[in-house]
């Protein structure tokens, strides 16, 4: 099949593009590289600098496409309270425009990857799908509203869509920015480094943390899938973690005794999330094949920012 990946230089686009051309597909790839990484990319997949709001590059770019994979978007919740505009013109706007340019190609499918940050707060767990969005930030507000433009635009020109609300994604390869890096990988960075974990509340909130190649399998099922135009899909690892359980798992994969500080005067977030996988199972026949466990040693093992270095040989007498 010929795919388009928007975002293929980010952490889940970068994966699944290889993913791709390892299994023979033919791949090209959008990103205008704020945070994604080139290198990260396999040279078999066509890459093309850009952005996902420029229509007649993806006019070209969309030519004999069978299936996009729409993942550009800025990401940072706090920076998306702080420029919520910015987030609307690139997450809402950039979707709008990728699907009007898909309505002009001809282009008769996409995948959408939402975020389960579009239900925010919520009394039930695990999250259905029916479950009534309460998003807490501008970053859960665009997702969700590109999630209505997708399913409406599909829907008045005949074009096939499914958007995947991903959870907490991690593994090797995940962006460590500077400011608000994500947990896990912030998490055993320091663990290794020796330096001091920081939790925001008390620790007790809850997340689904689900490992990055569970996310790629159910993408490219997603592609093939019959019956699952319209549909919204929660892609998670059906598991509830605490900030203060994910601390010890960090401790006992990593074989360290850290620092823990508690920072109770920074927000949170929601207090519990959770997906219910039971539509997953359902249209995709997905089935998460990976604990936290074992993708925390996976990601240690995989990405070479998690290895000890080894002893400076010059400082040694001979």
């Amino acid at each position: 099949m010929n795919f388009l990946i928007t975002g293929a230089a980010g952490f889940l686009g970068s994966n699944l593009a290889n993913y791709l051309v390892r299994e023979g597909h033919q791949v090209r790839g959008l990103d205008d590289l704020s945070t994604g990484d080139p290198q990260a990319l396999s040279a078999e997949v066509l890459f093309t600098r850009g952005d996902v709001n420029d229509r007649p590059k993806l006019w070209t770019l969309l030519q004999d496409v069978d299936c996009v994979y729409h993942l550009a978007a800025r990401v940072a919740v706090p920076e998306s309270v702080l420029y919520p505009r910015e987030y609307n013109a690139v997450n809402v706007g950039g979707t709008v425009s990728l699907m009007e340019a898909m309505r002009d190609v001809g282009v008769r499918r996409v995948v959408f990857i939402s975020s389960g940050a579009v239900y925010g707060d919520q009394a039930e767990q695990p999250l259905n799908e029916n479950a009534r969005p309460y998003p807490h930030s501008p970053y859960a507000v665009s997702k969700l509203a590109a999630e209505y433009y997708v399913r409406t635009i599909g829907d008045l020109w005949g074009i096939e869509t499914v958007s995947l609300r991903v959870f907490n994604a991690y593994g090797p390869g995940q962006h460590l920015p500077p400011s608000h890096p994500p947990v896990i990988p912030n998490f055993l960075r320091q663990a290794i480094r020796g330096g001091s974990l920081v939790m925001h509340g008390d620790g007790s909130q809850t997340r689904d943390y689900v490992f990055v190649d569970d996310v790629v399998n159910t993408m490219i099922a997603a592609a093939t899938a019959p019956s699952i135009d319209n549909l919204v899909v929660n892609i998670g690892s059906g598991r509830e973690t605490s900030i203060n359980e994910l601390v010890q798992l960090v401790m006992e994969v990593t074989g360290t005794k850290t620092e823990v500080i508690s920072n109770r005067k920074n927000d949170p977030g929601v207090s519990r999330m959770c997906a219910d996988l039971t539509l997953a199972r359902q249209v995709l026949g997905y089935k998460p094949h990976f604990t936290l466990a074992e993708g925390l040693r996976l990601t240690i093992e995989r990405d070479p920012r998690f290895q000890t270095p080894p002893p400076d040989q010059s400082t040694e007498s001979s």
